[in-house]
């Protein structure tokens, strides 16, 4: 029974994601006025993307003559501001095939304003660039945004009449280094009235588009959104998390220039079908439409609210927030966060004691179960980051720029290969036998841990997760009988390291510390419950708890760990591996039963040999053209 607990918790879990992570249906042409829609914005991209149009081209000049006829027949009035590309700018043209000289080395701004009821107060700003690379039409980076900018306009108008003006920026030479946006924001006279900034970006061709961008001190302005993302279109993806993680990364879009200046705002992209990136297959034709209307709906609805509002939302404390399957945002003060943390240990304590009573218990059966997610989490990293090195090199490491977008093309083999090592690692956790096979454990930890440095570059993490690992897998040597006490401290062990990890980030990382803080109190919540229904947990009702948790928490962590391997794991699977810790928060009381543990065990080698080949076969399936790579 636990192993059908265990299996159908993963499956709907898996269900329950593949479902969240869905674009909302596109709408047609004849949808209301006042709504986005998607087969209206495409007239436009179809138009902005027959073909690539970088800086300098012919085709960039009849884009910039057909936006320019759209801006004026939505009322717009728009305006050219002409600028100097920088010598960067200019290098990148030149080394990508480009004619610099066409343009006479110049970047064209196009600017529009779309007058509110009270022209003396800050303006909105509507954001997205016109330019493409080299050998891409752009269908979604940027023809996208530019379409869903265009599309919200006619949008808004059909509204009534907003409070403040609509300033709308279509950028030229994002491409080259974001030139166009510095240029409007370099001396531009409107640039001093924008209060906010709305910008959409993407990269891939379709997928879910999330919010992963604010300005500084945004708490204010994430509440306003987290109103209007309840009427677009499919919800919203958003999180804390992604607004953390993209301050640490060297990434820039338009939107890094107001956003320096001290200007709020919101970002806005989607990064699904990886394959498209900056490639000639970004047609309209391949353009996912879901994606579409989803960027377009919640930046309708963004700027619409911040048209509309009494007064822009001024800076303040930022908020920890995140969505719900896509459909509902939670949000808190960053100080909450310790009043989660300590009910946490309110919960996770009074099961222990409840546990303790019935079962005996005992601290040294709480070390080995954090012993155990110590394991998992530095083993994951390394072999995750060794099945990964089968499909190529870190990009990092990459050759040259062909080499780094034939390896987004391999993203989902990638991303396959993680997710089926990370499993495999899970289940060697659940039935112990990391501890009963220890040399074998640590003899495999030992080998591919310099394989891994030498062929994927040195890495102090890697290192340090290496030597723990290998460390780890030796004591104790001899695996603890399958009795309830030992399940508990399994479950309990993962909690407490869960709770210490999410004590570390909420002290200097608080809009982070959300990725351990709420499972790690759905986890104790389902503890609690599970202690007070049978303490030994010999009843099925007693593993319901868990089981439901591992469906609902694993579902969530499932949809966000796919967004996190489309962001970094092309340099950092091992991410995943802090995803599926979390998982095991509530599976670990599912652990299978002794007899077993023989299928379960081939069932994790299977997925090993798997992920393997998956990440191989990536080489054949994604081939590098006239770059030669070395097998790892």
């Amino acid at each position: 029974m636990r192993l059908a607990l265990l299996f159908g918790s993963l499956t709907l879990a898996f269900l329950l994601a593949v479902w969240t992570t869905q674009v909302p249906k596109p709408r047609p042409a004849d949808a209301p006025a006042a709504a986005f829609s998607a087969a209206r914005a495409m007239t436009d991209i179809e138009q902005i993307a027959r073909a690539p149009h970088p800086v300098g081209s012919a085709e960039h000049a009849r884009v910039r003559a057909y936006l320019t006829a759209r801006m004026t027949q939505l009322g717009l009035s728009p305006q050219e501001q002409t600028g100097p590309l920088s010598p960067g700018a200019i290098q990148r043209l030149k080394r990508a095939g480009g004619d610099p000289d066409a343009a006479n080395n110049q970047a064209i701004n196009l600017i529009g304003v779309l007058p509110g009821k009270d022209r003396s107060q800050p303006a909105v700003m509507l954001m997205a660039h016109y330019d493409t690379v080299v050998g891409s039409p752009g269908a979604a980076d940027d023809s996208t945004g530019v379409g869903a900018v265009l599309e919200a306009v006619r949008a808004i108008q059909a509204r009534d009449p907003a409070e403040r003006d609509l300033i709308v920026l279509l950028t030229d030479a994002e491409e080259l280094g974001l030139d166009g946006a510095r240029i409007f924001f370099g001396g531009h006279p409107l640039r001093d009235r924008i209060g906010a900034v709305v910008n959409l970006e993407a990269r891939g061709g379709g997928g879910r588009a999330a919010m992963f961008e604010t300005g500084r001190e945004a708490g204010p302005t994430v509440d306003l959104f987290r109103r209007a993302a309840a009427r677009a279109d499919g919800g919203t993806t958003a999180t804390s998390l992604a607004v953390f993680m993209y301050e640490q990364m060297p990434n820039g879009t338009d939107f890094t220039i107001p956003k320096d200046r001290g200007v709020g705002g919101l970002n806005f992209a989607f990064i699904g079908r990886p394959a498209q990136y900056h490639s000639a297959d970004a047609t309209p034709a391949n353009l996912d439409q879901g994606a579409l209307q989803h960027l377009g709906s919640q930046a309708l609805e963004a700027a619409d609210a911040l048209l509309r509002a009494p007064a822009l939302p001024a800076k303040g404390p930022n908020t920890v927030y995140a969505d719900v399957f896509g459909r509902w945002m939670l949000s808190h003060s960053a100080a909450t966060g310790w009043g989660l943390l300590g009910l946490t240990a309110l919960l996770g304590g009074f099961a222990a004691w409840r546990a303790r009573r019935a079962t005996g218990l005992s601290a040294e059966q709480v070390g080995r179960g954090m012993l155990d997610g110590l394991w998992f989490l530095s083993a994951g990293l390394v072999l995750a980051q060794a099945v990964r090195l089968l499909a190529g090199p870190m990009s990092s490491r990459a050759a040259s720029s062909e080499t780094y977008y034939v390896l987004l093309r391999r993203l989902p083999w990638m991303e396959a290969g993680a997710v089926l090592t990370i499993l495999a690692l899970a289940l060697l956790v659940l039935t112990g036998a990391r501890r009963s096979r220890p040399r074998a454990v640590a003899g495999a930890v030992a080998v591919l841990t310099p394989l891994v440095l030498l062929i994927g570059g040195f890495s102090p993490i890697m290192l340090g997760a290496g030597l723990i690992a290998a460390a780890l897998s030796l004591w104790p040597v001899k695996a603890p009988a399958s009795t309830p006490a030992s399940t508990w401290g399994g479950w309990l062990g993962l909690i407490a390291l869960v709770f210490l990890l999410g004590c570390m980030i909420q002290g200097f990382a608080p809009e982070a510390a959300l990725l351990f803080v709420w499972p790690v109190l759905l986890a104790a919540a389902a503890a609690a419950l599970s202690s007070l229904i049978t303490p030994d947990l010999t009843r099925l009702a007693s593993l319901i708890p868990p089981a439901v948790a591992g469906m609902l928490g694993g579902a969530w962590l499932m949809g966000l760990g796919h967004f996190v391997f489309l962001g970094v794991g092309m340099d950092l699977p091992g991410a995943l591996a802090l995803i599926g810790l979390l998982v095991l928060l509530f599976l670990r009381p599912l652990s299978p039963p002794v007899s077993a543990t023989r299928p379960v065990l081939i069932g994790a080698a299977t997925c090993l040999f798997l992920a393997c080949g998956l990440s191989l076969a990536a080489r054949f399936v994604e081939p590098t053209p006239a770059v030669a790579e070395a097998l790892p």
